[in-house]
């Protein structure tokens, strides 16, 4: 993993852990530096004050040694202060937004990407949305958001329902306009006190707040946006793809926020880690459906892997199905399937030993990273994890591929 950080570039072995390690040994160390310069001050500034009355002049070179640790700042933070997007949302009521049978579609496609869509959001919703590409997850953000009409059935918002919609791709913001301009909006001053607090809260500070939007990073533009949606204090978020060029310290702050998140959130992402935490429940878009996934999203990339098994274990040009009824039926066929079924059962208890083993290795490493505090074990023991962690993931791919052959057979 390579790090930047105000302008230097970090290159760091075992991943994410790795990076992890190395930025808390360095402010360690950065720490440590402050203490020792802060000691040198007392000592110089004391010599300083020191001396008969008499005396009026200190040799220069002393006098200069003195300023130099005086002067000496340890480097200004990237950043400063967490990322705050806390702020009070008003109340929800029971009804949020509730969508009967309702199908969605573009006015020049042939067909409806959705159809007989029902859902029914909860005032505390966490629901996830997965799907391939092209599936109509952003499609269904739209309907649920409102931004697109149903071709037929309905979607109704309650009463209460204050919707802010964070888009994909982004709104398109002037890129001629000024951050506090932007924040500000139509109604309120710009520079009022809260608008201010707003934008330190995602770090807009220093120069950005007069920045113009055509002078921001990608991440800084993605961080705006999230900003003017949350401004508009919303009680229902819907957020598609949020994790989309964010840097880290920005997606942990947001995966903490969403995680206390007052009110309902309806999210698409294909980052598995991020579903994990922020959501409780996960629905799929397939086959112009939308159903829920029973089991969350572990039943649902336990589904994915094994789907993509069959996949590579059906013959190129052939179909499921193609073969003939009575060859299907025939006793050489049978009696293969009955070996199979033994060798396969056999599989899996081996499979199954071989999982409880890799577990309890990677959680010895993992309990060994948690407890060192030398740099050169933390590199040592973050490439162990990260190995460790794949050797369990293989092994777990293999587990539900011949656990689905298992399945088969029966």
């Amino acid at each position: 993993m390579i790090e930047l950080d105000r302008g230097r570039a970090y290159v760091h072995e075992g991943g994410y852990a790795g990076y992890l390690a190395a930025g808390a040994d360095r402010a360690e160390k950065a720490g440590e530096a402050e203490t020792i310069r802060r000691n040198l001050a007392r000592r110089e500034l004391a010599w300083l004050r020191r001396g008969a009355p008499a005396r009026t002049r200190k040799p220069q070179a002393r006098v200069d040694a003195a300023r130099r640790v005086l002067d000496t700042r340890p480097e200004a933070a990237a950043r400063t202060g967490p990322l705050d997007v806390g702020y009070d949302t008003p109340r929800l009521g029971s009804k949020v937004i509730e969508a009967f049978e309702a199908s969605f579609g573009y006015p020049a496609a042939a067909e409806e990407v959705l159809i007989g869509v029902s859902l029914r959001i909860d005032p505390r919703e966490r629901l996830g949305v997965v799907g391939v590409n092209g599936s109509g997850k952003s499609t269904l953000l739209e309907g649920l958001a409102g931004l697109r009409a149903p071709s037929r059935g309905r979607v109704e918002h309650g009463p209460t329902a204050r919707i802010g919609y964070y888009a994909q791709q982004g709104s398109e913001l002037d890129s001629g306009a000024r951050v506090r301009d932007l924040v500000a909006g139509p109604t309120r001053t710009v520079g009022d006190p809260v608008d201010v607090r707003l934008m330190e809260r995602f770090w807009f500070i220093g120069e950005l707040p007069w920045a113009t939007v055509g002078t921001l990073s990608g991440g800084e533009r993605r961080r705006l946006q999230l900003l003017l949606v949350l401004a508009e204090r919303p009680n229902v978020l819907l957020v598609d793809e949020p994790t989309n060029d964010l840097d880290l310290d920005t997606l942990r702050a947001l995966e903490d926020f969403l995680e206390d998140w007052p009110g309902a959130l309806i999210t698409v992402s294909h980052d598995r880690t991020f579903l994990d935490r922020v959501t409780e429940k996960i629905v799929a878009c397939r086959d112009r459906h939308v159903s829920e996934v029973p089991g969350g999203l572990a039943a649902w990339i336990a589904e994915s892997v094994a789907g993509e098994q069959r996949r590579r274990r059906q013959p190129s040009g052939s179909a499921s199905g193609s073969r003939p009824p009575k060859q299907m039926a025939s006793g050489e066929e049978i009696g293969t399937r009955r070996r199979s079924a033994t060798t396969v059962g056999f599989e899996l208890r081996q499979l199954d030993k071989e999982l409880a083993r890799l577990t309890r290795e990677r959680d010895r490493v993992a309990e060994a990273f948690e407890i060192t505090g030398d740099h050169r074990d933390l590199a040592r023991l973050g490439a162990e994890l990260a190995a460790a962690q794949a050797d369990l993931d293989g092994a777990e791919e293999r587990w539900l591929a011949v656990a689905e052959e298992a399945e088969t057979d029966r």
